[in-house]
């Protein structure tokens, strides 16, 4: 106990006598386990102080003192009431002080641009997205104009919160460069290849005195990461992600809890695999690629519906395929798509041998709509599906790829709590 009678904090420079160098010890190891115990309770790993305890391999006082410098920082709620979900674990059996995010606490600004609009998000630990605005604007070719009109909705919704932000990330339709943050091929966007996104969202963060990291990142890259950590990917050691948005199709593989990203961050482009050598010309110059025969552009003109101008290409499809499923050229149009998506799983399933594929976006649809088919294609065309075959999941995070974004932004907090929030 310190001199009010409450638990030693992590942070706490000094420690009953008594204790001498074993509570220093204790104390020093707490804080080289800040990071991950408050990245198991965000992943929702350790939802008692008992479980964190087990999963840090450190002693019961330890777990204490991590669990109240988290909750001291303002990150976490420790709970100690008894009878609650978070089981048993203390001793004597005594329930076990039951861990959680803070409902008040900090967020981070995500950002989301895609070729129908923009939308800005709050996300709090835990993947919880606490408020959004939409934007639905005509994207245009300067880079510059669109991130600064969603930082500003962002912006706006952190002083509508009043909440304290830890940064600022970012979810583009584009392979994003590594080092330099370049959107090397927005196809689907009118910007310039190898426009500096990363630079210039960094200086509209900036200028609306947003204060921590201005990250960037691939919107299906993002997808993933945040599938990984709380949604349909959980547990998961080698996970494939492939999902059509508004516009096109990309993958990304998550490998022992992070994203997969190459040599410099253009891993994954699996929008660009060949699945009808005779099919749709490709913006990338091939054709019958992933990208255009799979897609919700692609599958509107399979089903002979001309796209109109009031609602994302995305919602046209979700639309037709949850209002019409029986029209003959609505269900003709799905078995295609669905075979042409399940083609190139196959593909990535021999090269990669995943232990779990996840889709989104119109993707996601399609599995709903026939999974025993896609399945199908999949287990027959793939080596690996004849021997067992690889679950094939629906995404189960709404905007994921915002969730994503504010993981990036997480990012310095997990791995350095005291330092990030100094």
């Amino acid at each position: 106990m310190n001199g009010n009678g409450a638990p030693p904090r992590v942070g706490d420079v000094t420690t009953p006598s008594a204790s001498g160098t074993a509570a220093r010890t204790r104390l020093e190891r707490g804080r080289g386990a800040l990071g991950p115990a408050l990245e198991l309770v965000h992943t929702g790993r350790a939802p008692t102080r008992a479980v964190l305890t087990a999963e840090l391999g450190v002693t019961r006082a330890t777990a204490g003192a991590v669990a109240a410098e988290l909750e001291a920082l303002g990150l976490i709620r420790v709970d100690s009431r008894p009878g609650g979900a978070g089981g048993t674990g203390g001793a004597q059996g005594r329930p076990s002080h039951r861990l959680s995010v803070a409902e008040g606490g900090p967020v981070a600004l995500a950002a989301q641009v895609h070729s129908d609009g923009f939308r800005a998000a709050l996300v709090g630990l835990g993947g919880r997205i606490v408020a959004t605005a939409p934007g639905k604007v005509t994207v245009s070719a300067d880079p510059a104009q669109v991130l600064g009109a969603v930082v500003e909705a962002g912006a706006e919704l952190l002083r509508q919160s009043g909440r304290r932000c830890v940064g600022a990330g970012l979810a583009v339709p584009s392979a994003v460069a590594e080092p330099d943050g370049t959107a090397l091929n927005p196809l689907h966007l009118a910007w310039p290849a190898g426009s500096p996104v990363r630079a210039i969202f960094a200086e509209c963060v900036k200028a609306a005195g947003i204060d921590g990291p201005a990250l960037t990142g691939n919107d299906v890259n993002l997808a993933a990461l945040a599938e990984h950590r709380h949604g349909a990917g959980r547990s998961a050691q080698h996970l494939l992600c492939v999902a059509t948005g508004h516009r096109g199709v990309g993958g990304a593989l998550v490998l022992d809890g992070r994203l997969h990203s190459g040599s410099s961050g253009l891993a994954l482009e699996v929008g660009h695999l060949t699945v009808n050598p005779e099919g749709r010309a490709c913006y990338c110059g091939s054709r019958g690629c992933l990208d255009v025969e799979a897609d919700p552009l692609a599958f509107l003109t399979a089903a002979g519906r001309s796209p109109g101008p009031e609602v994302s290409l995305l919602q046209q499809a979700r639309d037709l395929l949850r209002d019409e499923p029986a029209e003959p050229a609505v269900r003709a149009a799905t078995q295609e798509l669905i075979d042409r998506l399940g083609l190139g799983l196959a593909g990535l399933v021999n090269i990669l041998n995943p232990d779990r594929i996840i889709l989104g976006g119109l993707h996601r649809e399609l599995l709903y709509a026939d999974p025993e088919r896609l399945r199908a294609v999949v287990a027959d065309r793939s080596l690996w599906g004849r021997s067992g075959g690889v679950p094939i999941l629906p995404c189960t995070l709404d905007h994921n790829s915002l969730v994503g974004a504010a993981e990036l932004a997480w990012q310095p907090v997990l791995d350095d709590p005291l330092g990030a929030l100094a």
